[in-house]
């Protein structure tokens, strides 16, 4: 999924974005809710829990792409096995 959405050209910091615009409408729609509908209270309480869902989704996408974005190339074209001897090289010997 990741890589489909990479190829869209989604990137991390468009899914952060989306974390954090959602942080905000989930507050919007729990205020439009309860100022707009005639239901009450927890009708918008249940409309901002459900929009505030949405952020750690976008988040934890983000942070995949991020990963991706930094590691996936990299391994992908066998470069991994030389950042592992560069890593262990420069790890201090304990």
């Amino acid at each position: 999924m990741i890589g489909i959405l990479r190829k869209v050209g989604i990137s991390s910091k468009v899914l952060y974005s989306m974390g954090f615009c959602s942080i905000g409408l989930s507050v919007a729609s729990w205020f439009t809710s309860k100022n707009v509908e005639p239901a009450g209270i927890d009708r918008a309480d249940r409309w901002g829990i459900f929009v505030g869902q949405w952020a750690p989704t976008f988040f934890a996408l983000g942070t995949a792409m991020r990963l991706e974005e930094e590691w996936g190339e990299e391994e992908r074209y066998g470069d991994f096995e030389a950042r592992r001897a560069r890593a262990r090289e420069t790890m201090p010997v304990g």
